[in-house]
């Protein structure tokens, strides 16, 4: 009696929906983090305009940003890199944690997109006001 055979790449490939759904899927995950990063900038340079610095919040929104892109980009690899291992060394325990390596990127491709927001939002509304200031002066 012979092993039954392995999958092959056919095999996935008709298993998994279609490339527009899936860069949909991905689109959103990190778009809406990306939204909310931008928001979250906005709202916080709105309020430190009123009160002290702006620029010195525009630097430090944008380095605020960076760094949680920074962690999500190194959580996401190590999640890619070490996924498999770290479900198969809890299953081996049987610790239960329900921990997956899916799980893993998504929460770290929200964690990058929202940095990434940050970042973004906080270039667009400090150009925007420099640019507003300088046109009102």
């Amino acid at each position: 009696m012979s092993a039954p055979p392995e999958p092959t790449d056919a095999d996935a490939d008709a298993d998994a929906p279609p490339i527009r759904e899936r860069a949909a899927v991905r689109v959103r995950l990190v778009g809406t983090a990306a939204l909310a990063g931008a928001f979250v900038a906005a709202v916080w340079l709105a309020a430190t305009l009123v009160v002290g610095d702006f620029a010195g919040s525009v630097e430090t929104t944008f380095a605020l940003g960076s760094l949680a892109f920074g962690f999500g980009l190194l959580g996401w690899s190590g999640a890619v890199a070490l996924g498999r291992g770290i479900e198969s060394m809890q299953t081996h325990l049987d610790t239960g944690t329900g921990w997956t390596e899916r799980d893993a990127r998504r929460a770290m491709a929200r964690i990058l997109g929202f940095g990434l927001g940050v970042m973004l939002g906080a270039t667009a509304v400090g150009s925007s006001v420099s640019v507003f200031g300088a046109a009102v002066i």
